[in-house]
């Protein structure tokens, strides 16, 4: 049993707490989050980026989702915590165990300031049903993490027009516009994603994604920027201030939450806003809960953002490329492992003018380590890379211009039978919603049967979603649109708009054996308009060959044979002008028609 569950259980019965829940968010509800906020990984041990733990006198859970079950249950054994598979049948949710295990007289403890408004609420109700109470004013989990890291304080920079496409001052006119519509007076804003956008910043305060600290009120006449002095340049803060962007302390939220004037109205995002901040908005002030006027916008990129994407692309295309190249080329002839192969596809990467940083941590997971949906390369794991069996290689990249994120599936040697089918089904699936061409008022949900077709004709499937959106420069993970089977609780479905780009990912994973995931990032453009009405179609932003040497081609159609061989040849005449002689002919091959 971990050291941390003791400590938690002492400091949860000096408070009289009876149950303790400890989530991944930050203050912000960010999905990854900087190492100040990461009390449930040194609580349990599990270090996947979703998940959240309950600890109670005599038991203590994690839930996590598909991606992590295999890396949660080797990293929680022998922990103490019991792993709750979510979506699985008999799990309960968080909710259904809280409901179901507090009684009357318990203590429900948390910190307030990690948990929604919305699921705040939830717990609320459960408390009032059960007779039990709620503290929300704990941080116990904190409180017992010995030598905590501090609070990330990193440097800001601004991104100019010809980044973004829009200046800060043309954005928060546009969303004072929406407030007017919204008939509210101020708007609310906790989530780093929308604050940077909004006002074309970006930091370093959270790992591979490159946002700063931060809370933002926007009014009609005000607009304030709730952040650390520390990190903003002379030059920066001037700028801010010129825009007429107020600076005030991070901290001091509170207090200007709490001194919101009678009889205004507050627009906010209850699944974003957390519990602490809501709960100081004076009673005479009016709350109107909906999504951030700022969540749509962000999605859409403009004609400036998506040009900047395909440029982004072409040089992470030719990073991607080269090291393809270096892996078939020298797989066998010297060592080469997970971890130093994630060395070597991130030095192509800096290569790249205006790289920035990894948009994730590297998936570099060979054989049977590419069923782990999430692997995470440690010393204890790495593994060898063999000239035999598949290579599931899943990173991204940050640059100026933009977000990639990709995965390859590499044939490293002679493979089996199923290795070939697996991989030729992923790629029919993949290929089929590349290709996809619909209405106009659709979601993603929609399309998302087309990936997933050639693995349920074969009686498999994956247990994840099968795309997600990309942020400009921020989060590889962005909503609000997706690929995925059903839409999430509480979250409106996102009709699919020009100038959204969304991955496109199907998998398959055999435990003990091995995975293929292959993912192109795709952009929403317009097809043609007609008597039937507005059509669009998706364009492959990525420039990587697919690895042909894993591909039945009779498994595939003739149509999926046509869209792959067109893609070839873009990536063909897209990359080859940036390779060496010896790379352009291998290149040549590896894009053949078949």
């Amino acid at each position: 049993m971990r050291k941390q569950l003791l400590d938690l259980r002492e400091a949860m019965h000096k408070n009289g707490v009876s149950m303790y829940l400890v989530v991944t968010d930050d203050y912000h509800a960010s999905e990854y989050t900087g190492n100040y906020f990461k009390c449930r990984a040194n609580l349990t041990g599990f270090t996947g980026s979703a998940g959240s733990s309950i600890v109670t006198e005599d038991w203590a859970g994690l839930w996590t989702d598909g991606r992590y079950f295999l890396q949660a249950e080797a990293q929680l054994k022998d922990s103490g915590f019991e792993l709750c598979r979510m979506g699985e049948p008999g799990v309960p949710t968080i909710e259904e165990y809280i409901s179901s295990h507090l009684k009357a007289g318990d203590v429900l403890g948390f910190d307030g300031r990690t948990i929604s408004a919305r699921n705040y609420q939830k717990y609320v109700a459960i408390a009032e049903r059960t007779g039990a109470s709620i503290v929300s004013s704990l941080d116990l989990a904190g409180d017992i993490w010995e030598n905590r890291p501090p609070m990330s304080a990193e440097p800001v920079f601004e991104l100019g027009v010809e980044l973004t496409g829009k200046s800060r001052t043309e954005k928060l006119k546009e969303i004072r516009d929406e407030l007017l519509k919204e008939e509210a007076d101020i708007l609310l804003l906790s989530s780093l994603a929308d604050i940077n956008w909004l006002l074309n910043i970006r930091g370093g305060d959270v790992a591979c994604t490159p946002v700063v600290l931060s809370y933002a009120m926007i009014s009609q006449q005000e607009a304030y920027l709730f952040i650390n002095p520390s990190v903003l340049s002379p030059e920066i803060r001037a700028h801010l201030e010129a825009d007429h962007v107020e600076i005030r302390p991070y901290h001091s939220i509170f207090e200007a939450v709490a001194s919101i004037q009678p009889g205004k109205s507050v627009l906010l995002n209850p699944a974003l806003v957390n519990s602490a901040i809501v709960s100081v908005i004076p009673e005479t002030v009016r709350i109107k809960e909906g999504p951030n006027p700022t969540e749509l916008p962000k999605a859409v990129k403009n004609s400036t953002e998506v040009s900047n994407f395909r440029i982004a692309h072409v040089k992470d295309g030719v990073a991607v490329t080269k090291f393809m190249y270096w892996l078939k080329h020298n797989v066998g002839k010297i060592p080469m492992d997970e971890i130093s192969c994630a060395s070597k596809l991130e030095s192509y990467r800096r290569e790249q003018e205006h790289y920035v940083e990894p948009s994730f941590e590297p998936i570099m997971a060979y054989g049977p380590h590419g069923a782990i949906v999430h692997y995470k390369a440690t010393p204890d794991s790495n593994a060898a890379i063999e000239p035999r069996s598949f290579f599931l290689c899943d990173t991204g990249g940050h640059y100026l211009e933009g977000t990639t994120d990709i995965t390859r599936t590499f044939a490293m040697g002679p493979l089996t039978e199923e290795e070939k089918r697996c991989y030729t089904l992923v790629l029919k699936g993949h290929l089929q919603l590349g290709s996809a061409h619909f209405r106009y008022g659709v979601t993603g949900s929609y399309l998302d049967y087309a990936a997933r077709k050639p693995l349920w004709d074969a009686g498999m499937d994956y247990n994840h979603g099968t795309g997600h959106g990309v942020g400009y420069l921020m989060s590889v993970h962005e909503g609000p649109q997706a690929f995925r089977t059903k839409e999430l609780p509480n979250a409106r479905p996102a009709v699919l708009q020009p100038g959204m780009i969304t991955s496109d990912e199907p998998g398959i994973y055999l435990e003990g054996k091995f995975g293929v995931r292959l993912e192109n990032l795709t952009v929403v453009c317009e097809s043609e308009t007609g008597a039937f009405g507005r059509f669009l179609h998706l364009e492959y932003l990525t420039m990587v060959p697919w690895d042909l040497d894993a591909v039945v081609p009779e498994m595939l159609t003739d149509e999926e044979k046509k869209y792959l061989n067109q893609y070839h040849k873009q990536v063909r005449e897209t990359i080859s002008p940036y390779l060496n002689p010896d790379e352009k002919a291998w290149l040549i091959h590896a894009t053949r028609n078949i």
